[in-house]
């Protein structure tokens, strides 16, 4: 039996709640001129609403099967192509960035390297004879 009454109630609730929604569904959100009268309610009308002609040809589809018009397949072109300008850009920036880190990273090797081949050189020099680089054999 209580089952029969939380029914009840639930419906009786939404049906109250319907009728009292219904009546609300002119309010306009946001509207600081409401005090102006009817002049502002005209204009929001007209800023609001197209003529039926225009919202016919806004909502008018082509079909699946037909064919696209010159100015579709020139507009769908042109943001191909842009998109592929994006890309590219992107890839050869970042391509640069990559050989400017591995250039740099290249320069801190040699230069490491060189310094310890420098060390190594002056811990074994012993004074008899000149430097490496002026003490190379010719054949």
């Amino acid at each position: 039996m209580d089952w029969k009454r939380v029914l009840s109630l639930s419906c009786l609730m939404a049906f109250m709640l319907l009728t009292v929604l219904e009546g609300g569904n002119t309010v306009t959100v946001g509207s600081q001129k409401s005090a102006a009268g009817d002049s502002s309610k005209e204009n929001l009308k007209k800023r609001v609403f197209v003529k039926e002609s225009d919202a016919f040809n806004f909502f008018k589809k082509r079909g699946k099967r037909a064919t696209k018009s010159r100015d579709e397949l020139n507009v769908e072109t042109r943001q191909m192509l842009a998109a592929d300008e994006q890309r590219r850009e992107y890839y050869e920036e970042q391509r640069n960035e990559f050989e400017n880190f591995v250039e740099e990273e290249r320069d801190e090797q040699d230069e490491r390297s060189r310094e310890q081949i420098e060390q190594w050189r002056e811990y074994h020099y012993d004074g008899l004879y000149p430097p490496y680089l002026y003490n190379r054999h010719i054949v």
